[in-house]
């Protein structure tokens, strides 16, 4: 949770960022961003090879595998992985692949058995991934049924989200977070329940969708009358995290609330633990590679953005509350029935499509970013560094100018804020 003492350092960095005329001193000049990593196929393998396999991916909620026995496919990483909540109470993660053939064990969304059935030669599996049955085991010389369980994915969890990492060598969850998880702590993510998930396509590439939810310089452009009215966007504070991870805050004019810019129910309860910052300024979370999310003392709506080939990708909406009225279920970010986005979504996607086909011209070379835009070269960085910089081709590359005196607990901005005193 945040202390009083970093609510007044936010505070006065808010007001040092409304009162600048240029960037930091001490913040770099960011090359452009080279156009080939939204268009260029290599690029775009490395990133399903390396990005992909090696970072923690939001795949579920305890909600949707609620008692022992449920299970559910999950296959927005790229991978067949069924999510099971076995008997022990454990949550686990397998590849859905039957260790007979190769078939699939479950072929449905969801479901609820004592055993996981490969419908291809009926062998089957308890929810702890073991072998427990096949046909005709005699048939089998020296066949060893405990070394032919499902191959497991790592799983763990934050609260009642459940995320996966393919890579057997990677951090835990709360390494990954890092400081993070503690300022989560105030929103009692174990608390929170599913009210809703919903997917829609788009076509462009996910790294264009994503990126209009990790900046706010667009808003006072294509949020004029939805976002702009409750942002200060030129009060906004950006925070680098490590692992590519970021945060910003940004307060709204006085005698609004944070989330009037969203159609949220008087019969959501409260998570009462929320702090003064998410009470009263926009605090949003990006986290490597696919999350963003705002956080506010009403919900917790996750966006996730999945690719779906070089040129297309999936949005992925969430909503997570303590608490509604029957009937009541909050949704922050679809509208008719979960079937369309809501405004603020439509705005930020709006030119997707059209920006793909402009980065796939011959005339456009690079992506030039401002100071308010750090969170994307952070984010870039990050990525470079998972695929091993030598392994991506030097016209890909980003250089890695942004140090670790902009990377939290590090801030450059309070030093030249007292030197202005």
């Amino acid at each position: 949770m945040m202390t009083p003492d970093y609510i007044q350092t936010l505070r006065a960095l808010m007001e040092y960022e409304a009162a600048r005329t240029e960037p930091p001193k001490a913040f770099p000049a960011l090359p452009d961003i080279p156009a080939g990593r939204y268009v260029d196929p290599r690029y775009f393998q490395l990133e399903l090879d390396h990005v992909w396999r090696k970072s923690w991916l939001l795949a579920a909620h305890i909600d949707e595998i609620p008692e022992p026995g449920c299970w559910m496919l999950w296959e927005n990483g790229g991978q067949p992985v069924v999510i099971t909540h076995a008997e022990s109470g454990a949550i686990n993660a397998f590849f859905n692949t039957c260790s007979h053939r190769g078939a699939p064990v479950v072929t449905e969304a969801s479901g609820k058995s004592r055993r996981l059935t490969c419908a291809y030669h009926g062998w089957s599996y308890d929810h702890e991934g073991e072998l427990k049955g096949m046909r005709d085991p005699e048939d089998f010389k020296d066949f060893d049924m405990s070394s032919r369980g499902l191959k497991k994915v790592r799983c763990e969890s934050f609260g009642n989200l459940i995320f996966v990492n393919f890579d057997p060598e990677a951090p835990t969850l709360l390494e990954w977070l890092g400081p993070i998880a503690d300022e989560w702590e105030e929103f009692q993510f174990g608390n929170c329940r599913l009210a809703s998930r919903a997917i829609f396509d788009l076509d462009c590439n996910w790294k264009i969708a994503m990126e209009a939810n990790t900046e706010v310089y667009h808003v006072r452009s294509i949020h004029p009358k939805t976002v702009a009215p409750i942002l200060d966007d030129r009060r906004n504070v950006n925070t680098l995290y490590e692992n590519g991870h970021g945060r910003m805050i940004a307060p709204v004019p006085e005698g609004k609330r944070s989330l009037e810019s969203v159609d949220v129910s008087p019969d959501v309860a409260e998570i009462e633990t929320a702090g003064e910052i998410a009470r009263t300024c926009t605090q949003s979370y990006g986290l490597f590679p696919n999350w963003v999310s705002p956080l506010s003392q009403y919900a917790i709506p996750p966006i996730l953005f999945w690719p779906n080939g070089i040129n297309k990708c999936r949005i992925e909406t969430w909503t997570m509350a303590p608490a509604w009225e029957e009937g009541m279920k909050p949704d922050l970010w679809t509208v008719n029935e979960r079937t369309e986005l809501c405004d603020v979504l439509l705005e930020d996607t709006q030119f997707g499509e059209k920006i793909q086909q402009s980065m796939e011209s011959y005339g456009f070379e690079g992506v030039p970013l401002s100071y308010q835009e750090a969170r994307i070269y952070h984010w870039n960085q990050a990525a470079d560094r998972m695929i091993g910089i030598d392994n991506v081709p030097p016209e890909l590359r980003v250089e890695q100018v942004i140090g670790d005196n902009w990377i939290y607990p590090s801030d450059a901005r309070p030093p030249e804020m007292a030197e202005e005193k």
